[in-house]
Protein backbone atom coordinates (compact mmCIF):
# COMPACT_ATOMS: atom_id res chain seq x y z
CA UNK A 1 0.00 0.00 0.00
CA UNK A 2 1.04 3.56 -0.61
CA UNK A 3 0.65 6.14 2.08
CA UNK A 4 0.83 9.86 1.63
CA UNK A 5 4.08 11.15 3.06
CA UNK A 6 3.48 13.79 5.71
CA UNK A 7 5.39 16.95 5.06
CA UNK A 8 6.41 19.12 7.93
CA UNK A 9 5.55 22.80 7.78
CA UNK A 10 8.74 24.79 7.99
CA UNK A 11 9.28 28.50 8.30
CA UNK A 12 11.96 30.60 6.66
CA UNK A 13 13.79 30.75 10.01
CA UNK A 14 13.77 26.93 10.08
CA UNK A 15 15.49 26.97 6.68
CA UNK A 16 18.15 29.43 7.91
CA UNK A 17 18.75 27.22 10.96
CA UNK A 18 19.03 24.11 8.77
CA UNK A 19 21.52 25.85 6.48
CA UNK A 20 23.65 26.86 9.46
CA UNK A 21 23.54 23.28 10.77
CA UNK A 22 24.77 22.03 7.37
CA UNK A 23 27.83 24.33 7.60
CA UNK A 24 26.57 26.98 5.17
CA UNK A 25 27.73 30.51 5.93
CA UNK A 26 24.61 32.65 6.28
CA UNK A 27 24.86 36.45 6.20
CA UNK A 28 22.59 39.39 5.39
CA UNK A 29 22.28 39.89 1.63
CA UNK A 30 21.88 43.08 -0.34
CA UNK A 31 21.13 45.95 2.04
CA UNK A 32 17.42 46.44 2.70
CA UNK A 33 16.25 43.68 0.38
CA UNK A 34 15.39 41.07 3.03
CA UNK A 35 17.69 38.52 1.39
CA UNK A 36 20.34 36.34 2.95
CA UNK A 37 23.55 35.29 1.23
CA UNK A 38 24.37 31.64 1.81
CA UNK A 39 27.75 30.28 0.80
CA UNK A 40 29.71 27.04 0.86
CA UNK A 41 32.37 25.37 -1.36
CA UNK A 42 33.34 28.78 -2.79
CA UNK A 43 29.81 29.25 -4.16
CA UNK A 44 26.97 31.50 -3.04
CA UNK A 45 23.32 32.34 -3.65
CA UNK A 46 20.85 34.78 -2.18
CA UNK A 47 17.61 33.51 -0.68
CA UNK A 48 14.55 35.21 0.77
CA UNK A 49 11.31 34.21 2.44
CA UNK A 50 8.75 32.95 -0.06
CA UNK A 51 5.84 35.44 -0.14
CA UNK A 52 3.43 32.64 -1.21
CA UNK A 53 4.16 30.58 1.91
CA UNK A 54 1.01 31.59 3.80
CA UNK A 55 -1.30 31.02 0.83
CA UNK A 56 -3.43 27.89 0.59
CA UNK A 57 -2.15 26.50 -2.67
CA UNK A 58 -1.07 23.02 -3.73
CA UNK A 59 1.64 21.93 -3.73
CA UNK A 60 2.63 23.80 -0.59
CA UNK A 61 5.31 26.33 -1.56
CA UNK A 62 8.83 26.07 -0.17
CA UNK A 63 9.55 28.43 2.75
CA UNK A 64 12.50 29.96 0.89
CA UNK A 65 13.02 31.04 -2.69
CA UNK A 66 16.20 31.78 -4.57
CA UNK A 67 16.59 35.53 -5.13
CA UNK A 68 19.96 35.27 -6.92
CA UNK A 69 20.88 31.99 -8.62
CA UNK A 70 23.77 30.01 -7.22
CA UNK A 71 27.17 30.59 -8.71
CA UNK A 72 30.86 30.53 -7.96
CA UNK A 73 32.22 33.54 -6.06
CA UNK A 74 34.63 35.76 -8.00
CA UNK A 75 35.91 38.90 -6.26
CA UNK A 76 32.98 38.65 -3.81
CA UNK A 77 30.38 38.58 -6.61
CA UNK A 78 28.21 35.63 -7.59
CA UNK A 79 29.43 34.73 -11.07
CA UNK A 80 27.04 33.61 -13.79
CA UNK A 81 27.84 30.51 -15.81
CA UNK A 82 28.09 31.23 -19.54
CA UNK A 83 28.18 28.42 -22.11
CA UNK A 84 29.84 29.47 -25.38
CA UNK A 85 29.41 26.08 -27.04
CA UNK A 86 33.04 25.04 -26.87
CA UNK A 87 33.72 26.04 -23.25
CA UNK A 88 31.93 27.24 -20.11
CA UNK A 89 32.99 30.48 -18.44
CA UNK A 90 32.37 32.13 -15.08
CA UNK A 91 31.53 35.82 -15.46
CA UNK A 92 31.24 38.41 -12.67
CA UNK A 93 31.13 41.99 -13.90
CA UNK A 94 34.05 42.47 -16.29
CA UNK A 95 35.95 39.46 -14.95
CA UNK A 96 35.55 36.27 -16.99
CA UNK A 97 37.46 33.04 -16.37
CA UNK A 98 37.30 29.52 -17.78
CA UNK A 99 35.06 27.27 -15.67
CA UNK A 100 36.92 24.12 -14.66
CA UNK A 101 35.40 20.75 -13.78
CA UNK A 102 36.08 21.56 -10.10
CA UNK A 103 34.09 24.80 -10.40
CA UNK A 104 31.16 22.96 -12.00
CA UNK A 105 31.19 20.18 -9.38
CA UNK A 106 31.25 22.75 -6.56
CA UNK A 107 28.31 24.70 -8.06
CA UNK A 108 26.31 21.51 -8.61
CA UNK A 109 26.94 20.18 -5.09
CA UNK A 110 26.16 23.59 -3.56
CA UNK A 111 22.90 23.90 -5.52
CA UNK A 112 21.73 20.40 -4.56
CA UNK A 113 22.39 20.95 -0.85
CA UNK A 114 20.79 24.42 -0.92
CA UNK A 115 17.66 23.14 -2.69
CA UNK A 116 17.29 20.29 -0.22
CA UNK A 117 17.72 22.52 2.85
CA UNK A 118 15.42 25.22 1.43
CA UNK A 119 12.70 22.75 0.49
CA UNK A 120 12.89 23.77 -3.16
CA UNK A 121 11.52 21.68 -6.01
CA UNK A 122 14.20 19.41 -7.46
CA UNK A 123 14.21 19.41 -11.27
CA UNK A 124 15.33 16.38 -13.27
CA UNK A 125 17.49 18.30 -15.77
CA UNK A 126 19.33 20.02 -12.92
CA UNK A 127 20.04 16.68 -11.25
CA UNK A 128 21.99 15.60 -14.33
CA UNK A 129 24.58 18.35 -14.01
CA UNK A 130 25.16 22.06 -13.81
CA UNK A 131 22.95 24.22 -16.00
CA UNK A 132 24.26 27.46 -17.48
CA UNK A 133 22.75 30.90 -16.93
CA UNK A 134 23.42 31.99 -20.51
CA UNK A 135 24.14 30.21 -23.80
CA UNK A 136 26.22 32.09 -26.40
CA UNK A 137 27.13 30.01 -29.42
CA UNK A 138 29.32 31.57 -32.14
CA UNK A 139 27.42 29.91 -34.95
CA UNK A 140 24.14 31.66 -34.05
CA UNK A 141 25.44 35.02 -32.80
CA UNK A 142 23.74 37.79 -34.80
CA UNK A 143 21.83 35.36 -37.04
CA UNK A 144 18.50 37.12 -36.44
CA UNK A 145 19.98 40.51 -37.42
CA UNK A 146 20.76 39.56 -41.03
CA UNK A 147 17.11 38.63 -41.82
CA UNK A 148 17.82 36.04 -44.52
Amino acid sequence: MFFKKKTEKRSFNDVLTALGAQKFDVAAGTAGSGTYRVSKYGCAAEIKANPALGEKIFPVPAPAEIAAKAGFLLNGQIASLVDKGYQKFLKAGKLEIVATADHLRAIHKFQEELDEAAGATMLYNESLGTTSDEYLYDRVAGREVHGH
